[in-house]
């Protein structure tokens, strides 16, 4: 049964490329992607329309942010989790900015004798090689104190 999930699972991941193909930039509606890609996960406010988020933390290795513009038409899709996007997240930036980046991490580890908070995202370093990028907030006033990448140890064999 594990093995069917896992499957299931894995099958919606490798469907992405097939819904993205299925939307067009300044074509597509917004009930389009809601269609194609479903209910995002979250809708945040921009000054050039709305942003979906599609998540596919923590089993998968993208976060989608879907724009829609001011007349209704996806202006953008792109995938967050990029080394571009990690070198933009700076030191004293807010968990929501951050959020709203890099979309929903796939963990959020608590160490309350450091009074930090790690956020971590999955992702796909090209050509092939799985990594783990990783924020490290302070627990009280969840702003970013240090971050960086690393191999993703949970892909090896043991």
């Amino acid at each position: 049964m594990a093995a069917g999930l896992l499957g299931a699972v894995m099958s919606l991941f490798g469907c992405d490329s097939q819904r993205i193909e299925k939307l067009e930039e300044g074509v597509s509606t917004e009930a389009d992607v809601r269609k194609v890609f479903g209910e995002p996960e979250a809708v945040w406010e921009s000054s050039a329309g709305q942003v979906f988020e599609y998540n596919r933390q923590p089993a998968g290795q993208k976060n989608y942010m879907i724009t829609i513009g001011p007349d209704g038409k996806m202006a953008a899709l792109r995938q967050v989790l990029t080394p571009e996007n990690f070198a933009r997240v700076q030191a004293g930036m807010g968990a929501e900015d951050l959020r709203k980046m890099l979309g929903k991490p796939a963990s959020r580890k608590p160490y309350p004798l450091k009074n930090e908070v790690e956020w971590e995202w999955r992702w796909l370093q090209p050509p092939n090689s799985p990594m783990v990028f990783t924020a490290v907030l302070s627990a009280g006033e969840l702003r970013v104190v240090r971050s960086g990448s690393s191999p993703d140890r949970s892909t090896e064999a043991p």
